[in-house]
């Protein structure tokens, strides 16, 4: 089965299919056309009850409210911190939560899985899984609704980095205030052209700010893994530190600056704001570009072949993604 085949065969229906599915669910529906699964839901499948649903309810994310002002979000989910359907109404509750509270100055996102800190979405689950979910209060889909929504709270938010953060990850890290990586232990990387496919989470449109024009065209169409040392050169991230360094620095950085005043705090981000984010429209171009090159047959055919060697499952594949898809480059 291909992507073509559950789509509207003409061309113009089917792109406005595609954009009304939502990225998610593309992400899905990519993986498990690609992937040579058969048991894609019909549009009567997409309407079952909710009580069939084969998402987990085991709680991914756990917030650590450290003080009323300093909060830390931590991603649990093992073996690889994948990021599926099923984490994104826990994402949106914890997006919620730092947007309303108000006492939150600082929240710190990190990982309890060893080697990874957030990695790509989930190819496995069915579609209805990722079809159901709304837009978000941007108008966006839920997972580039999220993320835009993060970089605009009046809240700073730091991505404490310790070991892999891949598609997902790295976008997440984009669209925090700052980035702090372990100089041992990080990998950053922006994968999917190397899969034939196009990065949909924001990356074109930030990574250009934090490192310029041909660093950022380095770093997504090499597709390869960037460690802490030279994320830290480019402006990928932040700063890099010795690995025992790591949470003493971001813990003390939080904890000073949760302590200063929350409207001075959210007034001077917001004007750094206005000279910084992209625009909304560029995130959603960004995600048009995406859904395009999912329905071309050479993304079908590298992640079947990538799902083949043992993405999701295989834990050599995720340490090394960036080798894996150099492999696909070679044949």
């Amino acid at each position: 089965m291909t992507l073509k085949s559950v789509l509207p065969q003409d061309p113009y229906v089917a792109r406005i299919s595609m954009k009304l599915l939502g990225t998610a669910a593309l992400s899905c529906l990519a993986g498990l056309a690609l992937a040579g699964q058969t048991s894609i839901p019909t549009k009567a499948d997409s309407a079952a009850p909710a009580e069939v649903s084969s998402i987990s309810t085991k709680q991914q994310i756990k917030v650590e409210k450290r003080t009323p002002a300093y909060w830390r979000v931590t991603f649990d989910n093992p073996p690889f911190n994948i990021f599926g359907p099923e984490t994104i109404p826990q994402m949106e509750k914890v997006v919620a939560e730092i947007e309303t509270d108000p006492n939150l100055r600082v929240v710190v996102f990190d990982s309890d899985v060893p080697g990874f800190f957030l990695t790509h979405y989930n190819f496995t689950p069915p579609l209805a899984e990722s079809t159901r979910l709304p837009s978000g209060p941007t108008g966006l889909h839920p997972l580039p609704d999220m993320l835009v929504r993060i970089s605009k709270s009046p809240v700073v938010s730091i991505a404490l980095i310790r070991g892999r953060a891949t598609g997902v990850g790295s976008e997440l890290a984009l669209a925090s205030d700052m980035r702090f990586a372990s100089r041992e232990k990080a990998i950053l990387s922006q994968w999917e052209v190397g899969a034939a496919l196009v990065p949909g989470g924001g990356p074109m449109a930030r990574l250009p700010r934090l490192m310029g024009r041909g660093r950022a065209l380095e770093v997504l169409l090499g597709s390869d893994d960037i460690d802490g040392d030279l994320a830290e050169k480019y402006g990928y991230v932040n700063r890099s530190f010795d690995d025992d360094k790591l949470d003493p620095f971001v813990d003390a950085l939080a904890t000073r600056i949760s302590g200063f005043d929350r409207q001075a705090i959210a007034d001077t981000k917001r004007l750094v704001d206005f000279a910084s984010l992209p625009s909304d429209p560029e995130i959603a171009a960004g995600w048009d570009a995406f859904i395009t090159s999912v329905q071309r047959p050479a993304a079908q055919k590298n992640i079947g072949r990538l799902m083949d060697m043992g993405l999701q499952k295989d834990s050599d594949i995720e340490a090394r993604l960036g080798h894996y898809t150099q492999t696909l480059a070679d044949k």
